[in-house]
């Protein structure tokens, strides 16, 4: 390797290690703001629509496979130009309501932007897969300049992560190649999963309900007593004064 070369390699190297960079820096701004959102929601309201969080980055090697698969060429600007799941952040909520209510939290951010929406709930993949994919531009200052990055979020909830999670070891296991009566029921289970989520979404909801009855019980109790305190006090009042008339 001639010094031009070695030249040639080393400003490679600096702009792909800055580009990482750049990546990294995006997934703790998110970190950032989901972190503040689970706080607020555990320290000011009663329930957290949060359960969990993490986030990924690609390593070089699956970035570069990745790109070998899309017949795209291999350079910093083609995995900026290719790639939109480089920064990756995972959600998991309790319930398949509390997903579109993070996807709205989201959303309302104003420095965030949503560019791309997959709702794998409503429209599941062929496999049973469901989950709720967003890409989101999340902007970086850097020294000498601002960049937009693209960050890949999923959220999904626990049984759906489970399921994910189960089907992913499956498919590394057998190297792709999964008999077809393993897919046939892991497309079952993902439907029994499915119909979990449904179920605790109901209960979820009938709890809430008998929840705001009896705080609606609660209040009119409260009403009724205050009313009796003030009709009490009336009446002292005007007992006082008629004795001191006599």
């Amino acid at each position: 390797m001639n010094a031009e070369q070695i030249d040639q390699f080393q400003m490679i190297k600096q702009k792909m290690t800055r580009t990482m960079l750049v990546y990294k820096f995006a997934l703790h701004e998110l970190e950032t703001k989901v972190e503040i959102l689970k706080e607020e929601f555990q320290m000011i309201h009663e329930y957290n629509p949060i359960e969990n969080s993490t986030s990924r980055l690609k390593s070089p090697e699956s970035i570069i496979r990745k790109l070998n698969r899309k017949g795209k060429n291999i350079s910093v600007e083609s995995l900026q130009s290719n790639l939109k799941d480089i920064a990756g952040m995972r959600i998991t909520c309790s319930f398949i309501s509390d997903i579109y209510r993070v996807y709205e939290m989201l959303n309302n951010q104003s420095d965030l932007n949503i560019i791309e929406v997959k709702d794998y709930i409503k429209n599941p993949k062929s496999n049973g897969y469901k989950s709720l994919h967003l890409i989101v531009e999340i902007p970086v200052f850097m020294s000498d300049r601002k960049e937009i990055v693209p960050v890949e979020v999923q959220i999904r909830t626990i049984a759906m992560d489970f399921w994910a999670s189960l089907e992913h070891k499956i498919f590394y296991k057998y190297d792709q190649f999964v008999p077809e009566k393993l897919l046939k029921e892991l497309k079952e289970a993902a439907d029994t999963a499915f119909a979990l989520d449904q179920k605790m979404e109901r209960l979820h909801e009938e709890i809430k309900l008998i929840k705001d009855e009896n705080e609606t019980d609660n209040v009119d109790e409260l009403t009724k007593l205050i009313v009796k305190n003030e009709q009490l006090a009336k009446s002292t009042n005007l007992l006082d004064m008629i004795s001191s008339m006599k």
